[in-house]
């Protein structure tokens, strides 16, 4: 089975995405989404977490330059940071959403990553502005950003050009598309509700 639909299955497994094609949840910004992800309950289950590791490793090993340091976005990405950084025995850096209030007024929690190859983790990928905001706050401070790599993405349009944008390269685990083709293989979604969802999505 490839990872990402062994993956999008596991996330499933422990309600860490959610899918219901007839009542639809609310997202922060007011979007009725037939789908719920919440990545942070994959840091509860160590089976899973050291698989997302594996995959993300997998990853760099497919890259043409490797990072000199990984970099999680606050708050889901930066566990994830933090474990695929021990296993490469790379520093690690995290980046607020906004500068601290106190102290030195930090926004990059970490050592000095100017003139450093930095590849930048993240849970989920939406729209993409969180993470491309990690990556401008990163590049405002001398890195040079490799690439964007995160567990899963609804794969919108929006997040797709938004990223071409920037010249950022992104690639994920999983996603959404792999979600519903699991769905549909374990009778958890009917043809037509695959097709309903995905219109949703293309049409978002």
């Amino acid at each position: 089975m490839a990872l990402s639909n062994e993956l999008a299955r596991n996330l499933l497994d422990i309600k860490a995405v959610q899918v219901n094609p007839t009542n639809y949840f609310t997202w922060t910004s007011g979007i009725k989404s037939p789908i719920y992800c919440d990545n942070r309950l994959t840091m509860s289950h160590p089976t899973i977490r050291k698989k997302i590791t594996k995959a993300f490793i997998d990853m760099i090993d497919n890259m043409p330059e490797k990072p000199d340091v990984i970099a999680g976005c606050a708050t889901a990405g930066i566990p994830h940071a933090a474990w695929l950084a021990d296993k490469l025995d790379l520093p690690m850096v995290y980046v607020r959403s906004k500068p601290k209030g106190h102290g030195k007024g930090n926004q990059i929690e970490g050592a000095c990553t100017k003139g450093l190859k930095v590849l930048v983790i993240e849970d989920l990928i939406s729209t993409g502005g969180s993470s491309l905001e990690t990556a401008s706050v990163l590049k405002a401070q001398g890195a040079e950003i490799l690439a964007v790599h995160a567990i899963f993405s609804y794969g919108l349009d929006k997040a797709r050009q938004l990223f071409k944008k920037e010249n950022i390269n992104l690639a994920t685990i999983t996603g959404y598309d792999e979600l519903l083709n699991v769905m549909e293989h374990d009778n958890l979604l009917s043809k037509s509700e695959h097709e309903q969802l995905i219109e949703w999505r293309d049409n978002l």
